[in-house]
């Protein structure tokens, strides 16, 4: 996955001292970055903060995302502004350290653009050279953002299936989410942002509209910042375990840590952690509650596909199958049947598809294995290009041995368990419940 930096505003000290920062005193953001940075005068990236700041705004510095219990980052009021320049009052004690600070001004529309002519370039060089198969698009505000991203990737060959996961970290994102949501290939909820744009007490009723709207849309739902106090500590406070947990039960597809791997002292026990508090989440889900409400958000009639996957996850409950083995090209039907939320794993068996443009042939199926990785309950692996997926039963009963043989070796299927097939065959989808007897 690349992040690309998108439209953030910052603080520049060339030389990295220290700044230190008093309450009550006042301290000047200025677009002038030939000046030197002091506790007077913090240079910034940006040069109309004052057009886009009133009297009274709140903007954040520090050089990490803020939690509010550091002292590395500091909370301004703005007094007025002069010209360019943005005269703020400080109103916590801070001391600012490095060479770079990340500025947030609440509920502020920065006109820059979402892709900057860093992250177009990051893009060009290092995600080519990695055939990266996520973009995590920082600070996503409309859709039309992410069809520009698109188009912009379309450019690179193989980079056309790199997935768009958009980030959500403003007010102004929260406002299109619909239209985001709908152009977007899933969502990364930004909470350190949107706790600093939104007031505190507003967070959760976002966090849990925004997951709802994923799960229906049978997208998925990234949440960030969960466990903080474990950058410092080797456990976690009751509430971060407690809320990695609601996000599970909220219906969360993924977790993505941040300060507490990056520069965090317990880097594997953060994993290790928040892995076992995702797991016993999972154990207390509420399935049947969950498809029921699916089943009634997509409504009658259901399209083909919708139909064939919630018939296929029920069918799995009903028979307690152990293990949905779904044969799929590009993905979608795994990621329907996951959309379910069955209670066993979703094997997902991507065949590859032989394309070409008349100069070259390529192979897809490789990216979107992977992609399934993302989505809770898919367990993706990627099958012999030789035994096509839209073929006669013989061919496909070999590729469902090698699932079997794979699920087998996995520990998730054993002998006399019931298993169901989703599967082409020709044109029509059909799902099969086979039993196992050795």
């Amino acid at each position: 996955m690349l992040d690309t930096v998108g439209p953030e505003l910052r603080v520049l000290n060339k030389s990295e001292k220290p700044i230190a920062l008093e309450a009550d005193a006042t301290v000047t953001l200025t677009p002038d970055t030939s000046m030197e940075a002091s506790s007077e005068v913090l240079p910034i990236n940006y040069a109309n903060l004052a057009q886009a700041v009133k009297q009274g705004d709140t903007i954040f510095v520090g050089q990490y995302l803020f939690t509010g219990s550091e002292t590395t980052s500091v909370w301004l009021e703005v007094v007025e502004t002069k010209g360019q320049d943005v005269i703020c009052c400080v109103k916590n004690s801070a001391t600012l350290a490095g060479s770079l600070f990340t500025a947030q001004a609440s509920q502020v529309h920065i006109d820059l653009p979402t892709l900057t002519e860093s992250d177009k370039e990051a893009i060009a060089t290092w995600g080519v050279r990695n055939s990266i198969d996520f973009v995590s698009l920082s600070y996503t505000r409309h859709a039309e953002d992410v069809r520009a991203v698109r188009a912009h990737l379309s450019k690179y060959g193989d980079l056309n299936q790199t997935q768009i996961f958009a980030k959500i970290e403003n007010v102004e994102g929260l406002k299109h989410f619909d239209e985001i949501l709908q152009e977007a290939d899933g969502i990364i909820l930004s909470r350190g942002n949107l706790g600093i744009d939104l007031p505190p007490e507003k967070v959760f009723l976002f966090q849990k509209a925004a997951m709802y709207k994923c799960n229906m849309a049978g997208k998925p739902a990234v949440v960030t910042r969960v466990v903080d106090s474990m950058t410092n500590t080797p456990r976690p406070t009751r509430a971060e375990a407690t809320d990695v947990a609601n996000a599970v039960l909220d219906g969360a597809d993924a977790i993505l840590l941040g300060a507490e791997t990056l520069r965090g002292l317990f880097p594997v026990d953060t994993i290790s952690t928040v892995g076992k508090i995702c797991s016993e989440a999972e154990k207390v889900y509420n399935q049947s509650v969950y498809f029921k409400k699916t089943v009634k958000f997509v409504g009658e009639p259901m399209s083909h596909l919708e139909s064939i996957a919630s018939s296929a996850v029920r069918a799995a409950i009903k028979v307690k199958a152990s293990v949905i083995v779904v044969f799929t090209s590009s993905g979608r039907a795994a990621r329907l049947i996951a959309k379910y939320r069955p209670t066993m794993p979703v094997l997902s068996v991507v065949i590859p598809c032989l394309t070409t443009n008349q100069l070259r042939w390529s192979f897809t199926g490789a990216f979107q294995a992977r992609q399934c990785l993302v989505i809770r309950g898919i367990f993706p692996m990627l099958a012999d290009p030789r035994h096509p997926a839209e073929t006669t039963n013989a061919t496909n009963e070999s590729v469902l041995k090698v699932a079997m043989d794979h699920g087998k070796a996995a520990g998730i299927i054993k002998p006399h368990d019931r298993i169901v097939v989703c599967q082409k065959v020709g044109d029509s989808s059909v799902v099969k419940i086979i039993e196992l007897e050795e």
